[in-house]
């Protein structure tokens, strides 16, 4: 019976920490860290109460508990600073808040059809003639009045407002024949 010994110095080349355990006939059996001696135990059903119903003691390195142990932290420093502030919110307050915790990021299909009828809507209203443009730039976009751009352009707000829905109108036949 013949044994080779294989010299495994190159595969681990000065990793702090490591060092090979060997069996006695010089192959190594496994490899021991530094991690393995300096490990915590932590119950998980502590952490996550909804989906452990038992106990489930695991172990982790120091580095893993103090992170967890400094989360736990903070978070009851926010509750006690939101409590101490009454900064609690109602999500149907009107502000948007609902919206905003509920709104599920768009897919990409969806960003993709965002993007073409953007495109389509800025190609109608390169389309158009100037002041139709600007017009209805200024209405829907800029949030302007229409008193406002009559002001704006020495004219008066009928014919600011004759000016959009022929523009409007333009744009429909445009988009209607492009598509």
């Amino acid at each position: 019976m013949t044994f080779f010994f294989v010299d495994f110095t190159g595969i681990f080349p000065n990793i702090p920490g490591v060092a090979l355990r060997h069996s006695h006939f010089g192959c190594p059996l496994s490899l021991t860290t530094e991690m393995e001696e300096i490990m915590t135990k932590i119950n998980l059903r502590e952490q996550y109460p909804d989906f452990y119903k038992t106990d489930y003691i695991i172990e982790v390195p120091d580095e893993v508990a103090a992170v967890m142990k400094e989360h736990d932290r903070l978070e009851a420093a926010y509750r006690r600073r939101t409590y101490y502030h009454k900064a609690h919110y109602s999500l149907d307050r009107g502000d948007g808040i609902e919206y905003d915790a509920l709104f599920v990021s768009m897919t990409p299909c969806e960003l993709y059809e965002r993007k073409v009828t953007m495109e389509q809507l800025h190609a109608a209203i390169a389309a158009l003639p100037d002041k139709q443009a600007k017009r209805i730039y200024a209405y829907y976009f800029l949030g302007l009045t229409e008193s406002a751009i009559a002001k704006s352009e020495g004219v008066s707000v009928a014919s600011v407002s004759e000016s959009i829905q022929r523009g409007l109108r333009n744009m429909e036949t445009f988009l209607k024949n492009r598509l």
